[in-house]
């Protein structure tokens, strides 16, 4: 029996991936905001657990954090992209 969550958007991000993709990239809150074009209340909201972005912005938020150097692995970490 898989262990996988069938419902659970492939290109989905965790609060704790963002957060770790930030981290990596030594990026705040505000630059992720810009990037990803949402307000840093979202990026906040989100990291906090508070609530899940729309479909629109938590794919920009994950483009963003992709576009900047950053893989994620499955639903479960992130790591810097190869050069």
């Amino acid at each position: 029996m898989s262990t996988r969550n069938p419902t659970l958007d492939i290109k989905s991000i965790s609060p704790g991936q963002c957060r770790a993709a930030r981290a990596l990239l030594d990026m705040d809150q505000n630059v992720l905001a810009g990037a990803a074009a949402v307000s840093r209340g979202v990026i906040i909201d989100f990291e906090k657990g508070r609530r899940v972005p729309g479909k629109n912005n938590l794919a920009a938020i994950r483009a963003a954090l992709e576009a900047a150097g950053v893989d994620f692995i499955n639903h479960s970490g992130v790591r810097l992209s190869a050069p």
